[in-house]
């Protein structure tokens, strides 16, 4: 028996918006928005890229709980908070009863959220078509976000760095994100970053990429979303502060060269750098305060991200939640202590883009069944960020 065909039921990137791409001429769009139209994209999708990328760093002190951990993680991350509470066996779950598990926690927590401190959250792809949980944040006047990115290939000519997969099919993925209501997506690519003397990041990872960002960026536009740009320069080696300074400035430089090789719309991104640091085996880490990595992230963000960019969102990495906090605070403190000439004093808005350092303890508390707690506890971590990235 012949299988009827199944329907395409996404249309094609010019047509996803409900406006007509002929709806605003480029006269419209400049006087609107303050920009000079030079992309390849309509003046209609422009438009809402660049809107979206506003909203998602303003008013200033709202910023994007980042919830988009791979079902295996998340699981993972369920099973330490138990280890940590359970005095006998853990609970063996099947896979119904862990993807509900997903579910709940995910409903749970986005039902504490609220658009005072909160401006948009990347949802991974389970959660947004399989659990269709945008919904709740929708209603609640928060953007929803999707994560692009795919699992990790080791880069065969150095085994200690890697490919991030997923460019293949990734037009029709974040369309079919943008139709269950998406707005934005993100992906993390890691760079290595060790002492001059072990040679990381290698110049063909950087290549590599810079390459992939800028593709991810111009797909996620034709799809209709803001690209949100993660490179997550990591900081377990021995690099100093310096030599993290340095291979931000030239991996983001890179990355904006070929963003405009690939035609992407600047005003219509972000991007999601990591906190310059010194590496966790270098001799500083013990010594060095918020105030030397605002200083050397605000020397970073100023030399090396386009002023056309809509925002920096930053990320945690891993960090605890205090330090994370704190490292984001005085990056915002500095901006408001500084006055031209200074550079600090005219950069883009500067906020948050946290995963662990919001929810790391209301996990512990929601996998205890203390939901109230849960609650409380992960509305006091939105407003601690709110408040960092507003300087206080």
């Amino acid at each position: 028996m012949t299988s009827t065909p199944v329907p395409n039921t996404f249309s094609s990137p010019q047509n996803l918006f409900t406006s007509s791409n002929n709806a605003l001429d480029q006269t419209d769009t400049v006087s609107e928005l303050g920009i000079f139209l030079d992309s390849h994209l309509s003046p209609s999708v422009a438009k809402e890229l660049i809107v979206t990328a506003r909203a998602l760093v303003g008013p200033r002190g709202r910023g994007i709980y980042a919830t988009d951990e791979s079902p295996e993680t998340m699981d993972a991350l369920f099973r330490a908070a138990e280890r940590d509470i359970e005095e006998q066996g853990l609970k063996v779950y099947s896979d119904s009863e862990k993807s509900e598990r997903r579910k709940e926690w995910k409903k749970d927590a986005y039902e504490v959220l609220s658009s005072e401190y909160i401006s948009g959250v990347i949802l991974s792809f389970e959660t947004l078509l399989e659990f269709n949980l945008g919904q709740i944040l929708t209603e609640k006047d928060i953007i929803v976000g999707v994560r692009a990115h795919g699992e990790l290939a080791p880069l065969p000519a150095s085994p200690f760095e890697f490919i991030v997969q997923g460019l293949d099919n990734l037009l029709p993925q974040l369309q079919a994100a943008r139709a269950a209501g998406a707005r934005f997506s993100k992906w993390r690519a890691p760079i290595a970053c060790t002492s001059p003397a072990l040679e990381l990041p290698s110049q063909v990872s950087l290549d590599i990429q810079a390459e992939t960002l800028a593709m991810f960026a111009a797909i996620s536009q034709e799809a209709g979303l803001v690209p949100i740009i993660e490179p997550d320069v990591e900081f377990s080696a021995d690099a100093s502060l310096e030599r993290s300074v340095e291979i931000h400035e030239k991996a983001i430089g890179m990355i904006y060269a070929r963003c405009r090789e690939h035609g992407v719309l600047l005003e219509g991104t972000l991007i999601k750098p990591s906190f310059p640091q010194p590496g966790l085996k270098h001799h500083s880490r013990s010594t060095i305060t918020p105030k030397d990595i605002a200083i050397a992230t605000l020397a970073v963000i100023s030399r090396s991200v386009p002023a056309a960019v809509a925002g920096v969102v930053f990320l945690s990495g891993g960090l605890p939640s205090s330090v994370a906090i704190s490292y984001l605070s005085a990056v915002n403190a500095l901006v408001n202590s500084s006055s031209a000439p200074s550079p600090f004093s005219r950069l883009l808005p500067l906020t948050f883009s946290y995963g662990r350092a919001i929810q790391g303890d209301a996990i512990k508390l929601w996998v205890r069944g203390e939901k109230d707690s849960m609650k409380a506890n992960l509305e006091e971590a939105c407003q601690g960020c709110y408040k960092a990235a507003k300087g206080e």
